[in-house]
């Protein structure tokens, strides 16, 4: 009997142990993965390759499969791929994704061209689609990228790339209001990157230029209603900067403009930067938020200096700012002059 019960216990903890280690078995594509992320790209294929063998029709097996094809530099083995993937019921905006990279890969931007225009078509408020085609136009000069990103701002308004490479534009357009609005709305759903750190300069350049420029004062030329309006509250606070534009002489510029916008456009323009700058300024982080954005940009060894008089309070807005999310209704769009 003490016999029975002890192959009975054995014969448990068995199948406990073989149950146990099936469930933390890896399924194919999490082990491709894992080879993916180290580099090692033949072995991903693989096992890419092994599991499609099993499951020819799982797309997902194929779409990374036709990754690790473009990663390894073997662009028509990807195209073979990924290409039969678009026109699938199940198609998604990162097929077209990875073919447009495939086809980059091989110079082929004729094909690009069409791939995104196809994507677009089917999916045409993407926002992923809407920037790479932007970024792909404007690598071949081709100045209609900035309509791709605009479209992209309006229709994927918390996709954060098109914001990127329209700051940028407009900044080597000369356009300050666009490159400024752009480019915080950009920092502020991307915050730590080094595409982030490269906007915050970009900031601050534009708003030593929107400040030197003699003509400044012709705002009732401008078209667009919106920018006639934020010129209109912050054309008179120049007096604010005129010795210079600084972290600190733009954080006391910014909270008058906030307030004053607010007294003069309370409902005219809803617009979430503006509401998320004013929601700073009541809770006392309006200061951090700017030294955040320009003191690092500006003077680096000014802006640690400020860091360490104020380290809790700079902590308190880092702290709320990894705890939240910078979300932008739809319906926000004001650049009406872009289409």
């Amino acid at each position: 009997m003490k016999r029975m019960v002890v192959f009975l216990m054995v014969f448990s903890l068995t199948r406990v142990a073989v149950l146990a280690q099936a469930t933390d078995e890896k399924s194919p594509q999490e082990i491709a993965r894992g080879y993916t992320r180290q580099g090692d790209y033949s072995n991903a294929i693989l096992v890419l390759n092994n599991a499609l063998q099993k499951d020819p029709q799982n797309l997902e097996l194929s779409k990374d499969l036709s990754f690790n094809y473009y990663l390894n530099r073997d662009y028509a083995k990807g195209l073979n791929v990924a290409k039969p993937l678009i026109d699938r019921p199940d198609a998604d905006v990162q097929t077209y994704q990875i073919v447009a990279l495939l086809y980059k890969g091989i110079d082929e931007l004729k094909e690009c061209d069409k791939l995104y225009k196809a994507g677009l078509k089917r999916f045409p408020k993407s926002g992923p689609l809407h920037s790479e085609y932007g970024e792909m136009l404007w690598s071949k000069n081709d100045f209609g990228c900035i309509k791709e990103w605009e479209k992209g701002i309006e229709d994927d308004p918390n996709y954060s790339s098109n914001y990127y490479y329209a700051a940028k534009y407009y900044y080597f357009a000369n356009d300050r209001v666009w490159t400024l609005i752009y480019g915080e709305m950009f920092i502020n759903l991307e915050s730590y990157t080094k595409r982030t750190a490269e906007i915050k300069e970009v900031l601050l350049e534009s708003y030593k230029k929107l400040f030197a420029e003699s003509n400044m004062q012709n705002n009732q030329d401008v078209k667009n209603p919106f920018v006639r309006a934020w010129l209109n509250v912050v054309t008179p606070l120049n007096f604010i900067v005129k010795d210079g534009i600084t972290a600190e002489s733009l954080t006391v510029l910014r909270t008058k403009f906030i307030i004053n916008w607010f007294n003069t456009y309370p409902t005219n323009y809803p617009f979430r930067l503006f509401e998320y700058q004013r929601q700073l300024l009541k809770e006392g982080m309006f200061d951090a938020y700017n030294e955040w954005i320009f003191g690092a940009a500006g003077n680096l060894p000014a802006f640690q200096t400020w860091s360490n008089a104020h380290g809790d309070d700079y902590k308190r807005f880092i702290d709320f700012q990894h705890g939240r999310v910078f979300k932008v209704p739809e319906g926000q769009y004001y650049q009406v002059t872009a289409k």
